[in-house]
Formats: C-alpha cells, structure tokens, sequence
C-alpha cells in the first residue's frame, strides 16, 4: 500500500475529500519524516508542529462540514524568506536569525486562506544568494538523492524536503533560477511565473526586478494547484499584474498537438555533457511524438545573461541590503563606538561572504564613473535579449533547453571559485531577465542522479508550459522516480 506521504496533492485531496485519512493523520505521517530524516537534510530552519496540528484538526472540521477551501488540510513549508506572522524569518542570515515577522506575506496569507497547513520555514541560501544552498548561516542543505551532493539553490531546503517526501510541496523564490535549477539537481518540479504574476510583499527583496515567487513539487499537475492559491493581483505589490488567473489546474489537462517548441541555437550549438543531451533528445522526442512542432530558433544576445545578470542583480543587492544596518531591526553588533562604527561592524558580522561580494560589486557598478560603463550597459542588454525572446515567440510557443549544465554536485567542490558557481544558473537567468515563466521537470537519471529539463514561454503563458510538462509527465515517469533516503 502505498504510503500518505508519498501520494500526489491531487489524490491526497481526494482522500481527504473520501475520508481515507484525516489532515491530522497526513500531518503526523509527514512530522514523523521531518523528525526521523532533517537532521541529515537540514532542510527546515524551524518547525511549527504545534499551529501545524490545529490547523490540521481545523480542517478536519471543515471537510466535515463541506466548508473546505482549495487546498485545504495539505501540508506545505515556505521558503524562510516570506514574512509570516510570529514565525521566525531568517532569510538565511545571521542580520535576520532571531527576527520574528510582525506580519504575513501576501503569498503566506494566500495558503493561509486556502486550507494548507504550514509545517515549517526552509533553509535557503543567505538573502537567496546561491546556487548551492551552502551559504546558508545555519549551514548547508544536502540532497536526498546523495548527502554528500548540493540540492541546488538558492530554494535547496524547499527542494531537499519536497523530494524527500517531508512536505506534499513548498513555496520557493526564483532571482536567477533558484526554483528552477533546485528542482533539477533534486529531481523535482519547479516553476517560476511571470514576473508580477505572484505578489512580491512581504518577500525579503534580493533584486526586485528579478525576484519571483515560485513552487517546488512532485508534478506539473500539482504546481498548476499550488501556483493557483498564490497568483493574483496585489495592491499592496506595485509590480503585481492586475490580470485574472486561469484555471490551471484544467487547462493542463489539454494536448499539446501542433504546440510549436524552439530550440535555442546558442545552446543546442555549444557542448553539453553526452549523457544531458541525450537525454534532452529523447525527451525532444517524447514531445514530437505527442504532436509537437520541433524547430531551432536564434537568440543572438543570449550569451550576455550571466555577464549583465551579474552586474545588475548584484546592483539591485546592494541597494535593498542597505536597510540592514543594525538601527531598526535585525542584528546588531554589540558595543559600537559610534553610529560609523555600528554600522560597520553590524555589517560585517551580520552578512556572510558571498553576500558581502555581492554587496561590493553592487555598489561598484553603481557608482560614479562606472554606473555608465557596467550598469546601464547592462540595463540596455538586457532590453536586447527581452526583445530577442519576443521575435521568438512570434514564431513557436515554447522553448526548450537543459535546465542545468550538468547533474548535482560536491558540496565544497565549487564554493571557492564564484565563476564556476554563477555559471550553475546559466541557463535559468534568461528567463528573469525577461521577466518569462519557466519551469523545471525531471528528464532522465545519470550516475543515479537526476536531470532536469527547461520549458520557458511567454508572458502569462504559465498554462501552456504546465499543460507541455503535464502532457510529457504522463507520458514518462521519471518524476516518479525518487530519492533512496528512509
């Protein structure tokens, strides 16, 4: 039989709908994984057993009532960086590790009102600064398919306790790729909306015109029901979109015949580990064989992402983590000589290394003399390759490449050479420079590890590529497929 924990959003619903099991009986079997299994993981920052039960007997009562809400009674765990209210956020810092939130985040209140029961906050690289979850002030995350491996970052803990079977799903942050390519190196499924289609208050700003609100799951089938519960229009988000939301969950269940899918010449032109790209051909396959239109397409500014996503995201850092200079809130270091001493020092103790270097090639780019040369520069390259993605989209719906450039890796093995590790997300910044949804979903397995491929389309196209990586999970199984770890 199999067990609760591993059923899918849809059929845990359904049970609890039938009366199969309870939310009490679905939260203790996932209490029970997080106690026996995150101590090798540490994949949560904290845990709220206590307000999870409640909740849990609450919704109990409403299916009872028939009164329940979309996803009512379903256990998830938010990224540590969406304020909730009396929870401990900590953005995976030392400035923020005993900040308790004196309110919600649109995001966490949206699930609040849909019946999920929170069981937890997520480790997270710190500021969602990472590709690895290795900078994490309460240490690294390690991936369940391999402990000694990075689960991906900068949503790693998201990712680690959604494919460990801890949580049915979990929210999640994407700047550069930080849902996407988690989800590949941990085997999962990972989207990230549009920008403005998920309000951004109350989620600590890393770059604000590339952060993005996300989900991390077992299927496309159950990110089109969690993707649902968080989109909408939000006053309280100048950036967030006043369109309507589909309905996800149905217009997934459409077929992709005469779906045109573009291959990007820039990366299926430049070498790929053997086995990744065999694997993104069979996967090509797949979709051709469910009357998809296959054809190359040109993005000749492609190859500027990182350099101008490494300029401007790092400008946009330095900007936001201004505010955390040990006066109002945060950490504060002790005994400060004078007001330039607090801040200082509060500083320099409060952020760890690679947020530091972020800091300073922020503030770099940003200033006099240089502003010209590096940002706007790179403002006005990114407007090119936006465009580049719109000429595309005249001409297919899709686009299809590796999600990653290869599978998981070593902790420590990249943590000394930033290059190699900005280079993990190349093929994910694009999208957010455009603004475009993306989603990650499993594709094959190398060494036991798995592989993850990337559908991006245009903007407020989320139903087309849920409905791509719904139609391609129906018809492989290797989001089926997961980690050893009991």
């Amino acid at each position: 039989m199999t067990e609760i924990f591993e059923l899918s959003i849809k059929q845990q619903l359904e049970g609890l709908k039938k009366s199969e099991f309870s939310s009490v009986d679905l939260v203790n079997s996932f209490l029970d994984r997080i106690q026996r299994l995150d101590p090798k993981l540490n994949s949560f920052v904290s845990i709220t057993a206590e307000s999870a039960l409640e909740k849990a007997k609450n919704s109990d009562k409403k299916y009872k009532n028939r009164n329940n809400s979309l996803l009512e009674g379903i256990p998830i765990a938010h990224k540590d960086i969406f304020c909730t209210e009396n929870v401990l956020t900590t953005c995976g810092s030392k400035m923020l590790e005993n900040f308790v939130s004196p309110y919600s985040s649109t995001v966490v209140s949206k699930f609040e009102e849909s019946g999920a029961v929170v069981l937890g906050k997520t480790n997270m690289d710190e500021f969602a600064m990472g590709s690895s979850n290795e900078t994490s002030y309460f240490g690294p995350v390690k991936n369940p398919w391999d402990l000694n491996l990075v689960p991906g970052g900068s949503s790693g803990g998201s990712a680690s306790c959604v494919a460990a079977r801890l949580v049915a799903g979990a929210t999640a942050t994407d700047t550069g790729g930080s849902i996407r390519q988690p989800a590949s190196l941990c085997g999962i499924t990972g989207i990230k909306p549009t920008y403005g289609r998920v309000s951004r208050y109350g989620m600590i700003a890393f770059a604000s015109s590339l952060d993005q609100g996300g989900v991390l799951t077992k299927s496309a089938e159950d990110a089109a029901l969690m993707l649902s519960c968080m989109s909408g229009f939000d006053p309280k988000d100048s950036t967030s979109l006043k369109v309507d939301v589909p309905d996800f969950s149905k217009e997934i269940q459409n077929n992709i015949k005469g779906l045109r899918i573009g291959l990007p010449k820039q990366i299926f032109n430049s070498p790929m580990p053997k086995y990744l790209e065999k694997s993104i051909q069979e996967s090509i396959e797949v979709f051709t064989g469910l009357g998809a239109d296959v054809t190359e397409i040109d993005l000749p500014n492609l190859n500027l992402s990182l350099p101008v996503y490494y300029v401007l995201a790092p400008a946009e850092c330095s900007a936001n983590l201004s505010r955390y200079d040990g006066v109002k809130f945060g950490y504060r270091c002790k005994n400060p000589k004078d007001l330039e001493d607090l801040y200082m020092r509060t500083r320099e103790e409060g952020f760890g290394q690679e947020v530091k270097r972020r800091i300073l090639i922020g503030t770099y780019a940003l200033s006099a003399g240089y502003y010209e040369a590096y940002y706007l520069k790179a403002q006005k390259c990114r407007k090119l390759i936006a465009e580049d993605f719109n000429q595309a989209f005249n001409a297919v719906d899709v686009i299809l490449s590796p999600t990653t450039p290869d599978i998981a890796f070593e902790i420590g093995s990249k943590s000394k050479d930033p290059i190699e590790m900005y280079k993990q997300d190349i093929y994910t910044i694009p999208a957010n420079l455009a603004g475009l949804p993306g989603i990650s979903i499993p594709c094959g397995l190398h060494k036991g590890l798995p592989m993850g491929l990337q559908l991006i389309s245009n903007k407020l196209e989320e139903s087309t590529i849920l409905r791509a990586a719904h139609n391609f999970q129906q018809s492989t199984d290797w989001h089926l497929n997961k980690p050893g770890l009991n």
